[in-house]
């Protein structure tokens, strides 16, 4: 085993030597961060205050946004501050925060995902018994227990990595990452950490979460394949910005994971460090955009800020009795 020090703080060397651009940097992230922390609070407030609105779909749709801002401000805050700073240092309490709160972004914006295909698989294929399935308090109830149960058990997973002795400092990333402050490690449980990461991490947060919505879309094809056009149109309409935000979420989500086990040297410094932070810069605006060109929620914001109750034409129609019209 290698001789281990006392790591207090750890350098986070992607950020590179951007001198008096730091500061041009600096506005455009707090610029993002600021629009990002806007569209999704909008689209919330909209439905929070639209008593129409209050259905189990926009509650999910709620519970996806208010994970896009906590997802941001896991990111954007810090890394404003290293822009700014000459030596990139995140202490080792921080960048522990930092592990916690983007990892637990991760996984709980898949298992919402996840939520989502399960309303759109019920929706379509049991249209009859939608209102049974699918209520407002089993949503709330399976939302709050998302969030319970995977901060519990991504912080049972985090106290594996922080008791690692750690031989060094240098994080080649602009934000820290689980997987390498394990590198950094030279304990000799460390190969459990990695156990638990796998076994947890991989089956919990990925296997089975994909294999059930690849079951769901499966039935919704099936469903499909035997329906009418207008039956088709509708379902490729419902189904299109969930497919959207999935695969977005999964591309960055891949790449992310598979980079740090290649030497990426030879890509350009800007297109690895987009490439880092893509899921958590794009995700958090994807979603609010699309769901909110989908329901036209800004004629609706337009609506509610002049005291009027949404416009029986700016609602989307209720697909519970349709069976296929939703967000």
């Amino acid at each position: 085993m290698e001789n281990s020090t006392q790591v207090v703080s750890f350098v986070l060397t992607m950020y590179g030597n951007i001198g008096n651009f730091k500061y041009l940097y600096f506005i455009l992230a707090m610029l993002f961060y600021i629009f990002v922390i806007f569209v999704n609070a909008v689209v919330i407030v909209v439905i929070y205050v639209d008593r129409n609105l209050h259905e189990p779909m926009y509650l999910i749709l709620c519970g996806l946004l208010a994970n896009e801002i906590y997802g941001s401000t896991s990111l954007l805050p810090c890394l404003m501050a290293q822009i700014l700073s000459d030596t990139h240092e995140i202490s080792v309490f921080y960048c522990y925060i930092q592990i916690f709160c983007i990892h637990t972004y991760a996984s709980i914006e898949y298992a919402i995902l996840t939520l989502m295909a399960y309303d759109r698989y019920v929706c379509i294929c049991k249209p009859l018994h939608y209102n049974v399935i699918i209520t407002k308090r089993k949503i709330q109830q399976v939302i709050v227990a998302i969030w319970i149960c995977i901060f519990v058990e991504f912080g049972v997973l985090l106290s594996f990595t922080i008791r690692l002795k750690l031989c060094g400092n240098i994080i080649h990333k602009v934000f820290c990452s689980n997987h390498l402050v394990s590198q950094l490690s030279c304990s000799s449980n460390r190969e459990m950490s990695h156990i638990t990461d796998l076994v947890f991490g991989l089956v919990f947060f990925v296997v089975i979460p994909t294999s059930f919505i690849l079951f769901t879309y499966i039935k919704i094809l099936a469903v499909c394949l035997n329906s009418s056009k207008e039956t088709k149109q509708k379902a490729v309409s419902t189904c299109t910005p969930h497919l959207v935000a999935l695969l977005n979420f999964g591309f960055g989500g891949f790449f992310d994971l598979i980079t740090p086990n290649f030497d990426m040297t030879f890509v350009p410094h800007a297109v690895r460090v987009i490439s880092c932070v893509y899921i958590l810069i794009c995700q958090p605006l994807l979603s609010p955009i699309m769901y909110g060109l989908k329901l036209r929620i800004f004629q609706v914001w337009h609506a509610v800020l002049g005291g009027a109750s949404t416009p029986p034409s700016l609602l989307p129609a209720q697909g519970s009795r349709e069976g296929v019209e939703w967000v």
